[in-house]
Order: structure tokens, then sequence, then C-alpha cells
């Protein structure tokens, strides 16, 4: 029961379920979250932590990147049944929509770029 309780409480949080939701179009790092949530860098690393506690995401290191996207599900029966279902809930979501509408023009490269 353990395992389930940590998985409905990583799904209990908005911004948990945003990056999910976002995670389902593409890989992102920390600052394309943070930058399409609005919120602060350390606030995103604590959801991601918390989602990848859960089984939810999964990352990979890519030089000075760090990448994270949805975990297969392998870990948990409940976080790949949350994933395949989450597929298909609140596609019609305004704010979700706007979310994901944005996430074409946040780059890294941009939002991360040295002077």
């Amino acid at each position: 029961m353990n395992e389930f309780i940590k998985v409905m409480k990583a799904l209990s949080d908005p911004n948990r379920v945003k990056i999910l939701k976002m995670l389902q179009y593409k890989s992102l790092c920390v600052c394309e979250m943070q930058a399409a949530l609005g919120i602060a860098q350390p606030t995103v690393s604590n959801h991601l932590k918390v989602l990848e506690d859960a089984g939810l995401v999964t990352y990979c290191k890519n030089g000075l990147w760090v990448n994270y996207s949805l975990a297969d599900g392998n870990s948990s029966p409940y976080s790949a049944s949350l994933l395949g279902n989450l597929k298909h809930w609140l596609k019609d979501d305004p704010e979700i929509s706007n979310i994901i509408e944005s996430l074409p023009g946040i780059r890294r490269e941009d939002i991360c770029k040295k002077d």
C-alpha cells in the first residue's frame, strides 16, 4: 500500500501534474519547466524529486544538461497505470493547454545562455 500512496501523493499537487503533462510532449530540463510554470527553480527540483521517488519520472545527464522524461512504468504498476491514464486526462483543461502551447517557444539555450 505504501507504493500506491506515494504515487497518489505525487499526483496531489497541481504543478506536479502539469510537469507530467509537459513531459508527455518532450523531455525537458529544470529551467524549461521553470519558465513554463513560472515558479522557482528549487520548487521545480523538489517537485521532480517527489515524482522521481514515485516512479513517475526519470532523468539522464547529457553534458551540462539534465533531461527529465516520463518513466517507463516498470518500477510500479501504479505509476504505469496512472501515466497511461494521464495521457487521456485533462486534454481540455485551459491551463494545461496554455502550458503545452508555450513549450515550443521555450528553449533552454535562450533561458540559460551565458553573456
